[in-house]
């Protein structure tokens, strides 16, 4: 099975979704963004330099992404104490 990397930041409900591991972040060279309209909000691909897929941003990632995807994100409006 492969991990994928999930980030989520419900104070501005907008999750990541990385296609890569931390040790080989590819630098997004192209973001292509998906029609807010047939959508129903804001979906944006990330690509490499080679046309790669990289990573997905979702906003009003509640409403478009599974509960027990967020829950189990890597969360980044939480503060370590």
């Amino acid at each position: 099975m492969v991990d994928v990397r999930v980030t989520y930041d419900q104070q501005v409900d907008a999750a990541y979704i990385y296609f890569t591991d931390s040790q080989t972040r590819k630098e997004v060279s192209r973001m292509y963004p998906c029609d807010p309209v047939e959508v129903g909000g804001m979906i944006n691909l990330d690509f490499d330099g080679e046309g790669r897929l990289v990573g997905i941003e979702v906003l009003a990632a509640s409403s478009k992404l599974p509960q027990h995807l967020l829950d189990a994100a890597e969360r980044l409006d939480v503060e370590d104490s």
